[in-house]
């Protein structure tokens, strides 16, 4: 078994980069040759902790939409079954790349694996959905803006589709993910934010929006009880005035200064910011320790050698 019942419970979050990076077309070759290094560091680390794994989804998502949008003879798919696809899609890829890690360790006979197909339960009163704001697939032209179904915006890229994204309120399938924690299973889940549900009496509809990754992440480490909550990005951590000449990159950030620096702009809505804001969730519900790093360096940022770590005081 992996670190055994008094072992912590580590979420390491993989940002879209994981799997696609910049400037690559997003073959599942590449995709599978960039999860070599985070796959290899997480078998290591599942020697002495319970494992959590949550991903972004957003270049496949974005895939499938250009897909639909090429072959129009096809009915289209609601986004929701789209993010189911992509769990399934890169739980796959990430299962069968960490057990091939597992493996090279020799510990693949004992340490049991498996995706989950996870839903999130939204408000369907949330401000989100009357303002959405969140991009998603293809740039459209001018004319397939003005006559597209859906909302549009303009964005740097050019007119491309917009849905909500609605904040978190508890995963669905918690229950289950808190007793293969409990059997020592690693559980790959929550992919890309979850599939966005609400509630209809008795029972779950599906809705078009998209749930930010790091957020549910949070929510998912609150409701079973992780201890450690990693961020792998695309970055060193998290930095003040990012992309200017005065860049710097901060290895302890209080809460207070986190909150601060938030408030002052400093974290783009659409990159850092909702990851600053996961792990202030994350502590604030009880949390022990967050950090966030890049996805080359978990291993050193758990050492405490890498990465931005968040202190509550």
């Amino acid at each position: 078994m992996s670190g055994g019942a008094t072992a912590p419970v580590l979420l390491v979050a993989l940002g879209g980069n994981a799997l696609i990076q910049k400037d690559q077309a997003g073959t599942i070759a590449e995709q599978l040759a960039n999860l070599q290094e985070p796959m290899a560091q997480i078998a290591r680390l599942s020697r002495n902790h319970r494992l959590l794994i949550t991903h972004g989804n957003g270049p496949q998502v974005g895939s499938l939409l250009l897909q639909q949008e090429c072959c129009a003879e096809l009915p289209r798919l609601p986004l929701e079954i789209l993010v189911a696809q992509t769990q399934g899609q890169i739980g796959y890829l990430i299962e069968s790349s960490l057990d091939n890690q597992l493996m090279a360790l020799g510990l693949e006979l004992w340490q049991p694996l498996v995706s989950l197909i996870s839903y999130v339960v939204v408000d369907q009163d949330d401000p989100a959905f009357q303002h959405p704001d969140k991009p998603i697939g293809p740039v459209l032209s001018a004319g397939q803006a003005a006559a597209a179904p859906y909302a549009v915006m303009q964005t740097a890229k050019g007119w491309r589709r917009v849905v909500a994204s609605p904040r978190p309120l508890t995963i669905v399938e918690k229950r289950e993910i808190r007793r293969l924690i409990a059997m020592d299973f690693i559980v790959i889940c929550c992919g890309g934010g979850g599939i966005p549900v609400i509630r209809e009496g008795r029972h779950f509809a599906g809705v078009d929006a998209v749930i930010d990754k790091d957020l549910a992440s949070a929510c998912l480490a609150r409701e079973v009880g992780v201890d450690i909550f990693c961020m792998a990005t695309d970055v060193p951590g998290v930095a003040l005035d990012y992309g200017q000449p005065g860049q710097r990159f901060l290895r302890e950030l209080s809460l207070v200064r986190a909150r601060a620096y938030l408030a002052d702009g400093q974290f783009h809505p659409g990159s850092m910011g909702p990851k600053v804001r996961a792990a202030l969730n994350f502590l604030e519900a009880g949390g022990q320790r967050a950090l966030i790093c890049s996805t080359q360096e978990i291993e050193a940022a758990l050492a405490g050698r890498a990465g931005t770590h968040f202190s509550k005081d």
